[in-house]
């Protein structure tokens, strides 16, 4: 979406990988440790939610629909 650190779509590409990571690991039971830089990245997110009041939402639908296409990859990689 984005080209380079910073700018909105950028922001939103990452809301979106970030959502899908938590959603994952919420479905694996995994717990997740913060990092120093998750300031910069949160405070990016901010200016793309204060721009766009339906970002959160789009970036949610986005991130469940890759969390679901890995769990369904994952469940034909078991069965087979």
């Amino acid at each position: 979406m984005g080209k380079r650190f910073g700018d909105e779509a950028y922001a939103m590409e990452e809301l979106v990988a970030e959502l899908g990571a938590a959603f994952q690991c919420a479905h694996l039971g995994i717990t997740s440790e913060p990092r120093l830089d998750h300031a910069q990245y949160i405070n990016n997110w901010l200016d793309v939610l204060k721009s766009d009041k339906k970002a959160i939402f789009t970036a949610a639908a986005k991130a469940q629909e890759a969390t679901s296409f890995l769990l369904r990859f994952n469940e034909r990689s078991a069965a087979a």
